[in-house]
């Protein structure tokens, strides 16, 4: 049974920088895609990146392109993501999914198997 835990998440000033990690136990994650969604009260999930770490492959959402920057550890069976100049539009709550194989979309949540409980980020002064 594949599992994920996120962290990292917290309370970040406008311009700041977060790194949430993503964990992956139960399976070696390199025949996964392993992805970030963002979720606000009262919308739907928004993915923001997704990254195959067996092949090194990544795509970033347009919302946080240049901003953000995914990083593993093999070793340690882990995601990263790291981003920054945040503003308040970053806030939510962070998920991190994964689904067997290379396929990482950014558009449809339902493709994606495994979901972690999810990491809090605020971003106020």
């Amino acid at each position: 049974q594949v599992e994920l835990v996120e962290s990292g998440g917290g309370s970040v000033q406008p311009g700041g920088s977060l790194r949430l990690s993503c964990q992956v136990s139960g399976d070696s994650f390199l025949g996964y895609c392993v992805s970030w969604w963002r979720q606000i009260p009262g919308k739907e999930r928004e993915g923001v990146a997704a990254h195959y770490p067996g092949g090194g492959s990544t795509n970033y959402a347009d919302s946080v392109k240049g901003r953000a920057t995914i990083t593993q550890d093999s070793g340690k069976n882990t995601v990263y993501l790291q981003v920054d100049s945040l503003n308040p539009d970053d806030a939510g709550m962070y998920f991190c999914a994964a689904r067997r194989g290379r396929v990482c979309g950014l558009s449809r949540d339902t493709i994606y198997n495994y979901w972690g409980q999810g990491t809090q980020v605020t971003v106020s002064s």
